[in-house]
């Protein structure tokens, strides 16, 4: 488009090419030539492509020779998450627009490669393979112990509250919960007489929307009532029971106290970082707002996962549980703890006195940080820890979108593998550059 000006003083009019951004062009390109060859996504592609898939593709029925319509390549729904979850992208109404072959973007896009993804494949993808993304973190990190790239000779753990999909107001005492639920099954009562006795007051997609409505918060309801009486039995005292409450939105989030100092319903993210290397090797939700008795069971998980316990682990004082470093210690461990000993608030003792009934693993422990060696190597806890919390929470990991602590677990299990990949992608680098 050219565009012309007024006159200048000489008496000339100057001629321009203009910008035009409404002219429609079109251009022949290749999908691989939009990306740089170091990109991102071009990392999280190749990682992928590395993975066993068996365990899916076995459930895929849509075979050769066989009638039935081709599903979306797993490969790319997995590189999709992985690659929106370092980009800080929770959402999949947002993902699948940053997909689209007209307005997305291009590092998306090239996942794709031409596939078309929507919303729907993408949230039920992303939280119905929760054995698969486990056993790929254990056997990811297993593969890096094989390789001496990971040692889990030291491994900082702690602990990181996350919102829940829930709001404050959702939480609801034992009568309110009984009282709708009985609201509840009544429409669903009512809207299956509306059906039998006329067919036609709706669409089929309608009604049987509604249904699905009103049976998924009949159930959400009757969740709401175990875990009512699962805090009840967790309270002391029949006035400390009658105050008990639970989510109808998400009946196994809990209100806890935040780093802000406020109260929200959240789930507790349990992190397991190998020191050296910064590779997170464990991974647990938890619905408990507090750290103590945590511990041992990370411990143990990590000998689940790789027949090993980690050499020492490196806690903060919440986790400090006299039978969680009895447990994991020698002589029934083979781990040292290493966790700042709390002042004693009774009798006003040295807290690095052993006391009568301590274990030998807890006296040990008391004595051990008093020592310079040992305040010297609790100093890494913070370095390791507490930035791996910082990159989860700059990558989007403030509040998740789903509900149910399976689910969640699902997108706890995103945010280590995403992690743990560009760790990966480092230390390899490294190793070659070593080599070399």
């Amino acid at each position: 488009m050219r565009e012309t000006i007024p006159a200048e003083e000489n008496g000339g009019i100057p001629r321009l090419n203009s910008p035009n951004r409404q002219q429609i062009e079109f251009r022949a390109c290749c999908w691989d030539d939009l990306l740089p060859p170091d990109h991102q996504a071009r990392i999280v592609w190749k990682f992928v492509e590395q993975l066993d898939w068996g365990p899916l593709l076995g459930r895929i029925r849509a075979v050769v020779g066989r009638p039935g319509h081709p599903p979306i390549d797993p490969r790319i729904l997995m590189a999709l998450w992985l690659y929106a979850t370092l980009r800080g992208v929770g959402s999949a109404r947002e993902l699948a627009r940053r997909c689209d072959g007209q307005t997305g973007e291009v590092a998306f896009q090239w996942i794709c490669g031409g596939v078309t993804v929507n919303h729907h494949t993408l949230s039920d993808f992303r939280t119905a393979h929760v054995e698969f993304l486990n056993g790929l973190l254990t056997r990811s990190v297993a593969c890096l112990l094989e390789q001496g790239l990971v040692t889990l000779d030291r491994v900082a753990q702690d602990g990181m509250k996350v919102r829940a999909s829930a709001g404050a107001a959702s939480f609801r005492r034992r009568e309110t919960l009984e009282q709708h639920l009985a609201e509840a099954e009544q429409q669903v009562e009512l809207l299956k007489a509306e059906l039998h006795t006329d067919p036609t007051a709706g669409s089929r997609r309608q009604v049987a929307a509604r249904q699905r409505a009103v049976r998924e918060r009949a159930e959400r309801l009757r969740q709401a009532l175990e875990q009512q009486a699962l805090l009840e039995s967790q309270k002391k005292g029949a006035e400390a029971k009658e105050k008990a409450r639970a989510s109808t939105t998400d009946p196994e989030a809990r209100v806890m106290k935040m780093a802000d100092g406020g109260f929200r319903p959240a789930y507790n993210f349990q992190l397991a970082t190998d020191t050296q290397t910064q590779i997170i090797t464990g991974v647990d939700v938890s619905n408990s707002g507090g750290d103590q008795g945590k511990m041992a069971p990370m411990v143990e998980q990590h000998h689940e996962r790789y027949g090993q316990t980690p050499g020492e682990m490196l806690v903060d004082g919440g986790f400090a549980k006299k039978d969680d470093i009895t447990q994991v210690s020698s002589p029934q461990g083979n781990t040292t703890v290493y966790a700042p000993v709390q002042a004693s608030k009774k009798d006003g003792l040295d807290p690095h006195t052993p006391r009568p009934s301590d274990s030998p693993a807890v006296a040990a422990w008391r004595g051990r940080m008093q020592t310079d060696e040992a305040k010297e190597i609790y100093k890494e806890r913070a370095a390791t820890a507490e930035c791996v919390n910082a990159i989860a929470r700059n990558r989007g990991l403030q509040q998740v979108r789903v509900r149910g602590r399976p689910k969640v677990r699902a997108i706890a299990l995103w945010y280590v593998l995403a992690h743990n990949l560009m760790r990966m992608a480092v230390l390899c680098a490294e190793d070659e550059i070593h080599r070399s």
